[in-house]
């Protein structure tokens, strides 16, 4: 499902107004009613209130303005708080409230802090409607509003957000100081960025999207959006036939180069979940050291040992690496290899040197930071970075907070600059192309949170890219592959004490789950 900014909402809502001539105050209508409706659905027990409805100045205080008159008209006990002095109210807003005021709704003007703690603490409300903001806000939340929110927050009483909680930008998920928490949201017409992309994420509960009359099949191309939801229905769009007539060849050849001492099990986690992926084969290069160990632990992964000085691999390792990437379809790099001088100078001759698809992880992202410049050096074939947001730290120099403030931007802005795709984890793990494209994921759990489970990620995504797949798909499906095996081992018994080895025999079902028509 496609997933909306704040400029491009309003640029749909210019179309349907400007170009095809739908007024503004029926849209406004149609939202209100519709936010109405599922109130009533979905807290029907809370009838007949009392309800709050908390309105700013904007359209998103004129749906407000809809659902009062609406839920009045329904026998409901309503009182809308304006938080803005009438004359200062315009538009469809200022129509939307006169006729609220005809119908004999009942309507408080409060401009003062005191004012306003007086009347909640006054109507003690059953439910709380969201109405101050909506998609429009991009600066911090400060003085009255900010003490709305709080006051929302504090109360028992389950809060309905028009649109968007307040205080979260609809662009990227960021909190502007402070932000509403919702039981439920109603967004209107599609989705939007900051619904899906966390902190805001957090602070949506229930998600309904509604059709407010703004014709879908009509829009201009250049109007799209450029953000998608990954789901189900997504993840089996990218899905790739599997011819009945094939061989192991036809499936792709992965080469994963990782693993030191004491870190094999990465090595060998990215190995069979690359098998799992439906790769064809895969090849894992370890130090020659350990290689009896990995020997040991894989069976149907081939591997081989190469040069290294004390468990960690050497630049000596790069001409057999060279050899086996020339026979292979895409390389895997980084889980478990350790840190050292020499690593750092064979990881950046790696990704200037080999022409093939490249996923890179783990300690191959370490041995990147502080030299980011090689990332547009490559000969050729595409390249996935796959950070968590410690790692994104190290390759960006910001902070964990920073990043965290503002997943959506600073996983596409790396992107662009750096001509990769980028997948940053975490809860809704973005995944951004060089183009600007960014899909977002809506799977997955707590029991991913366990070491190894990276590891995994990284032979799912190399295997993919084996196969062919396109890079930026390839990213997304396994981020949503990754996290639907992890809601399958939750389902079955539960998210606590979930380890690696766990999602590697879970991928098969989800693929079984995904297949299915």
């Amino acid at each position: 499902m496609q997933l909306y900014s704040a400029a491009e909402m309003v640029a749909a809502d210019r179309y349907a107004i400007d170009t095809l001539g739908i007024p503004g105050a029926v849209l406004m209508e149609n939202a209100g009613r519709a936010c109405a409706q599922l109130i009533e659905e979905h807290y029907a027990d809370y009838f007949p209130g009392p309800v709050v409805v908390v309105a700013g100045r904007g359209n998103n205080g004129g749906d407000g303005y809809v659902i009062a008159r609406i839920l009045v008209d329904h026998g409901w006990q309503i009182t809308t708080l304006m938080l803005a002095e009438p004359e200062k109210i315009s538009g469809d807003a200022a129509l939307m409230l006169q006729i609220l005021r005809n119908c004999t709704g009942q309507i408080d003007v409060v401009n003062d802090e005191e004012l306003l703690r007086h009347r909640f603490d006054e109507l003690q409300p059953q439910l709380i409607v969201d109405a101050l903001f909506g998609t429009g806000l991009e600066s911090e939340v400060r003085g009255l509003p900010a003490v709305a929110i709080a006051l929302m927050n504090d109360t028992a009483a389950p809060v309905i957000a028009v649109d968007l909680p307040s205080g979260i930008d609809a662009s990227n998920g960021r909190i502007c100081g402070c932000a509403v928490r919702a039981a439920l949201t109603v967004s209107f017409d599609h989705p939007k960025i900051g619904h899906l992309s966390t902190p805001g994420a957090l602070h949506v509960g229930k998600l309904e999207v509604v059709d407010i009359g703004i014709p879908g099949t009509r829009r201009p191309t250049d109007l799209l959006p450029q953000a998608w939801m990954i789901d189900i229905s997504a993840a089996r769009a990218f899905l790739s036939e599997r011819p009945a007539f094939a061989h192991k060849g036809t499936f792709g050849h992965l080469l994963v180069v990782a693993g030191s001492t004491g870190k094999t099990g990465a090595a060998a986690l990215a190995g069979d979940a690359a098998l799992r992926s439906g790769c064809g084969l895969v090849t894992v290069g370890v130090p020659a050291s350990v290689h009896g160990i990995l020997e040991a632990k894989l069976t149907e992964a081939m591997t081989i040992p190469l040069a290294d000085q004390d468990g960690l691999l050497t630049l000596a390792a790069a001409g057999r690496v060279a050899a086996m990437a020339a026979s292979s379809q895409a390389l895997g790099l980084g889980p478990g290899l350790g840190q050292s001088d020499e690593l750092r100078q064979l990881v950046r001759q790696m990704v200037t040197t080999l022409n093939l698809p490249m996923v890179i992880d783990a300690d191959g992202l370490n041995l990147l930071a502080g030299q980011l410049d090689c990332l547009l050096e490559r000969q050729g074939g595409s390249l996935i970075l796959t950070p968590h947001p410690g790692e994104m730290a190290r390759l960006t120099g910001m902070s964990v907070a920073a990043i965290e403030a503002d997943r959506f931007n600073t996983a596409r802005d790396f992107a662009r600059r750096h001509q990769v795709v980028l997948l940053l984890k975490g809860a809704r793990t973005i995944v951004a192309a060089p183009d600007g494209r960014v899909h977002i994921n809506t799977s997955g759990n707590s029991g991913l949170s366990s070491g190894g489970s990276g590891d995994v990620l990284t032979g799912l995504i190399g295997g993919l890219l084996a196969q062919g797949t396109d890079p930026f798909v390839a990213a997304s499906l396994a981020a949503w592959w990754h996290g639907r095996a992890a809601e399958q081992i939750a389902a079955d018994r539960g998210a606590v004490g979930m380890t690696a080895s766990d999602l590697i025999h879970q991928l098969p079902r989800v693929y079984q789950e995904l297949a299915q028509p």
